[in-house]
C-alpha cells in the first residue's frame, strides 16, 4: 500500500485543478473538466464550500465523494444549504475497506452533516441503516425499454455470448418495428406543434415553469434552472478511446448531449422539456405541463423526440409520464426500482411542506 492522500474539493480548489495542466495528461480524473466548469458557473456555491473528497494513492485516484450544494426551501418562505451526496465510489482494490467508509465521514464532516441522498445503490442499503439517515421521501423509478438491449442482456448472461451477432440482428428488427409502429402513434398529434429548443431558459419559458416548481423542494429561479440545464456540462468527443484522459464522473461521451425545449402551440407554451441522451439512454430531467389537456400531447413530443434520436430507453422517476407512456406506446418490458430519499439526522427541517420532484437533485 503506497501513501494515501484525502484532498477536499471546495470551488478554489476545483479552480486551481482546472487551471493545472499536470493534472489532465492520461489520467483517470474525478470529473471531465466540461463538468468542473460547469460547477464553477454554479452562484449557489461560494469559493470555500465543499463538493467533494478525493482519496488519492501514488497520484491516481482511488475514492471519490461527490457533493452538490443547494438551496432547500424551507417551510416559511426561506432557503437553507444543503448537500446532495451525488457519487461515492472506491476503487476495486479497496473494496470492504475501512477507506470507503472514511471518506464518506469526511464528507460529512466537513460539512456539518447537512446531507441529503436523492437514492441510493442497493448494496449500500446496510449501510445506511447502520447511519444516522432519515427517510424524507420514496418514489418509483422507472426503466422504459424499446429494445432487447443485447449489451445488457450479454452482460448478464454470459452464455449468450456466442449468439451475440444473432441478438444484435434480432434486436435490430424489433426495434424498427417499435419505432415504425410508434411513429404512427404520433404522426398527427404533433403535426400542429412547433419547438424552440434553448441552452437557457429566457422569461417566456419561465413564466411558465415558476409557478409549476413552486412547491419543489429545491428552490428553483431562472438563473438556477438555466446553469441545471446547461450544455456546458457535457462534451461530446467523436473518437473516445483517444481521449488524453478518462474520468469518474459522467460528462464525455461520443454521443452525450441535453436537449431543452418549449412546446409550442399557435405561439403559445404548452409544455417544457429537458432531457440527457447518452448512448441508448433517454433521461428525462423536466417534464412540465401546466394544463391536462395537453399533457398527451407534450408526451407524443417527447416520444417523437426519442424516436428520432434513435434511443432504446426511457429513464425517469416521474410516475405520471411512464404510465401514461406505457399506456400509448408498444414497449419491451419496464423495469421498476423503489427508491427512497434520505436526509442526515442533522438536517434540522420538516420536508413535509415540500414535494421531492424527479427534477429536484437530478444532476446526471
Amino acid at each position: 500500500m503506497g501513501d494515501i492522500k484525502i484532498k477536499h474539493l471546495s470551488k478554489k480548489v476545483l479552480r486551481d485543478y482546472l487551471d493545472n495542466n499536470q493534472n489532465w495528461n492520461n489520467k483517470t480524473t474525478a470529473f471531465p473538466k466540461c463538468k468542473i466548469s460547469w460547477l464553477l458557473s454554479n452562484d449557489r456555491m461560494s469559493e470555500d464550500d465543499f463538493c467533494g473528497v478525493i482519496a488519492e494513492e501514488d497520484q491516481e485516484i482511488i475514492g471519490l465523494i461527490y457533493m452538490i450544494p443547494d438551496l432547500i426551501r424551507t417551510p416559511n418562505d426561506g432557503e437553507k444549504k444543503l448537500y446532495w451526496m451525488m457519487y461515492w465510489w472506491v476503487s476495486e482494490k479497496y473494496n470492504g475497506n475501512v477507506l470507503s467508509t472514511y471518506i464518506y465521514s469526511e464528507a460529512l464532516r466537513i460539512v456539518k452533516n447537512q446531507v441529503i441522498v436523492k437514492s441510493y445503490a442497493e448494496e449500500a442499503t446496510s449501510f445506511y441503516k447502520k447511519m444516522p439517515f432519515k427517510t424524507i421521501g420514496s418514489r418509483v423509478r422507472f426503466t422504459i425499454f424499446f429494445s432487447l438491449d443485447p449489451s445488457i442482456l450479454l452482460a448478464k448472461f454470459k452464455f449468450l455470448k456466442p449468439f451475440k451477432f444473432v441478438l444484435i440482428g434480432f434486436d435490430y428488427l424489433i426495434t424498427k418495428a417499435l419505432y415504425l409502429y410508434n411513429t404512427s402513434k404520433i404522426k398527427q398529434s404533433t403535426k400542429n406543434v412547433k419547438y424552440e429548443y434553448l441552452n437557457s431558459l429566457d422569461n417566456q419559458a419561465w413564466e411558465f415553469i415558476e409557478p409549476l416548481c413552486k412547491n419543489d423542494l429545491v428552490y428553483k429561479t431562472k438563473e438556477y434552472v438555466s446553469w441545471q440545464i446547461n450544455k456546458l456540462q457535457y462534451l461530446q468527443t467523436p473518437i473516445s478511446n483517444k481521449n488524453s484522459y478518462t474520468s469518474l464522473e459522467t460528462g464525455l461521451s461520443s454521443n452525450i448531449a441535453i436537449h431543452n425545449l418549449k412546446v409550442l402551440k399557435e405561439n403559445e407554451i404548452i409544455g417544457f422539456i429537458s432531457f440527457i441522451v447518452n448512448y441508448n439512454e433517454l433521461n428525462v430531467k423536466y417534464f412540465l405541463v401546466k394544463e391536462a389537456t395537453n399533457y398527451k400531447l407534450c408526451v407524443d413530443v417527447l416520444m417523437e423526440h426519442f424516436i428520432t434520436l434513435k434511443k432504446k430507453y426511457i429513464f425517469t422517476d416521474d410516475v405520471k409520464l411512464a404510465t401514461t407512456i406505457k399506456q400509448k406506446f408498444a414497449t419491451i418490458f419496464t423495469h421498476t426500482a423503489n427508491k427512497k430519499a434520505l436526509a442526515h439526522k442533522d438536517v434540522n427541517l420538516s420536508f413535509e411542506m415540500q414535494d421531492l420532484t424527479d427534477r429536484d437533485g437530478h444532476f446526471y
